[in-house]
């Protein structure tokens, strides 16, 4: 499969990373990861950059990402393996932890993602997801105009697009797929992950949703 972020991997890894955490991202993984012990698979790793916090709160991190030249930044970060996230080469019940950091919009395939999240995860193990809010983020919303974000018809229709209200960020470079809060809470529910905690963060309109879930016990 080829990987989108091929292309822009040394722009993503220089530039757009070299903003820093507008959005807050570090701390709602904190927060909703907590701390541990033993292996954390990151799911769509890219550049390895939440390998720290990981490592902090006392796990283990080790990625997957389908883009090669994404990973070569990840190299002396965290261990890394280029594979499908939708067909995670591991073993069913492993796995204590799983998070997805800012990659979901990522994966047209995300709701077969969580599935392979759970499948992996041992029982009572944690999937941590963290993403772009799908109520206020999308083509469909227009924030030009800091102080008045305008949501357009689409919210509701789970879609792929490469529209964006600024040409300086990632969407408009590689899109984006969308789904609206109720499918994606949905998927989580079919995947046997079962949400106990959520996050909002970015700004006084979020940007960030994130979700702590558990996979069911037997």
């Amino acid at each position: 499969m080829k990987a989108a972020y091929d292309e822009i991997a040394d722009w993503y890894a220089e530039e757009f990373l070299g903003a820093g955490d507008p959005l807050g991202i570090e701390g709602v993984l904190r927060g909703l990861l907590g701390e541990g012990a033993g292996p954390c698979l990151e799911i769509g790793c890219g550049t390895g950059v939440h390998a720290r916090v990981v490592r902090e709160l006392g796990w283990a991190p080790f990625g997957v990402d389908l883009s090669e030249r994404m990973l070569r930044h990840a190299r002396g970060r965290l261990p890394t393996l280029r594979a499908d996230a939708a067909r995670l080469p591991f073993a069913d019940g492993r796995l204590p932890a799983v998070i997805a950091v800012m990659v979901h919009t990522d994966m047209p395939r995300y709701p077969q993602v969580l599935r392979e999240a759970a499948r992996v995860l041992r029982p009572g193990g944690l999937f941590v997801h963290v993403g772009v809010h799908p109520c206020f983020c999308g083509g469909f919303a227009d924030r030009s105009d800091p102080g008045a974000l305008v949501i357009r018809p689409g919210y509701r229709d789970s879609h792929w697009t490469r529209e964006s209200w600024t040409d300086k960020g990632v969407r408009a470079k590689v899109g984006a797929s969308h789904w609206p809060l109720s499918g994606l809470l949905n998927d989580f529910l079919a995947a046997g992950l079962t949400p106990e905690r959520f996050e909002e963060s970015g700004g006084p309109v979020p940007l960030v949703l994130a979700v702590r879930a558990r996979k069911a016990q037997p």
